[in-house]
């Protein structure tokens, strides 16, 4: 089984489809077990968390809101985080200061890097990831993201691509599912350091409130900027043998 973490994986052994798929699925669906933290936004977003364990290089964070079609639609939100994703994130996270597409390794799998821009005493930092996504049209509609770090220095060309500063590392996992009541729930899991010099006590100190105002953001973006009629249909799917996207809380 694939383990997700901050470790970043070389270009020559990175994952199958599958195995990502997999090993996000298996996260989201373990963290009933996870410690209940805050909650945020007038009780809409909970968080949760796990602390490090065999394997990992950072703690894990975990959110989960549902929003009425009011708020946003199934489709809105697959609109937004199943294609392009990083690409509509530098539109509601303003520290995205740029985001450069560094490969398309299939319909359904991409290299991103992302660069971030902080005030002053703080380095810019350089996120880069492969994603992973798959959208389940069978009812009930789920959409699965999976990200994790990439090295690129085996590859002059494509590191090339990357901007300059401090490389942080994250891992994450994200899901939204349309459920029998016309809502949607969106799920994140993550795992992260900034590098640098940042004490990882501090940046871990924030996290949850971190994850958690990404959900009105994203909220407000999505209602300036709705979802054509055919969102879902145009989203990436994952190939044969994916494994069944399920829910849980």
């Amino acid at each position: 089984m694939t383990q997700l973490t901050i470790t970043p994986w070389n270009l020559s052994e990175l994952p199958s489809e599958d195995a990502l798929l997999a090993a996000g699925t298996e996260i989201l669906d373990s963290v009933t077990s996870w410690k209940a933290g805050k909650t945020f936004h007038n009780g809409v977003v909970r968080t949760f968390s796990r602390p490090k364990v065999d394997g990992d290089g950072a703690p894990w964070h975990y959110r989960v809101s549902e929003h009425a079609a009011t708020e946003a639609t199934f489709d809105d939100f697959a609109e937004k985080l199943c294609k392009d994703k990083p690409e509509h994130e530098k539109n509601f996270i303003h520290s995205i200061k740029k985001v450069n597409l560094i490969k398309k390794v299939s319909e359904s799998q991409r290299i991103w890097s992302m660069y971030y821009g902080f005030p002053p005493p703080i380095s810019p930092r350089i996120f880069t990831v492969l994603q992973t996504i798959h959208v389940d049209q069978s009812s009930p509609r789920t959409g699965l993201i999976v990200s994790v770090p990439v090295d690129l220095t085996s590859d002059t060309t494509l590191l090339a691509l990357e901007e300059k500063g401090v490389k942080g590392r994250y891992v994450s996992v994200e899901r939204i599912t349309e459920l029998a009541d016309g809502k949607t729930r969106w799920e994140t899991a993550t795992s992260s350091t900034p590098g640098g010099n940042i004490p990882s006590f501090v940046s871990e100190r924030a996290m949850d409130g971190q994850i958690a105002n990404d959900v009105p953001l994203l909220l407000k973006y999505m209602k300036e900027h709705p979802a054509p009629a055919t969102a879902t249909q145009t989203a990436p799917t994952a190939t044969s043998g994916a494994p069944a996207l399920t829910t849980s809380t």
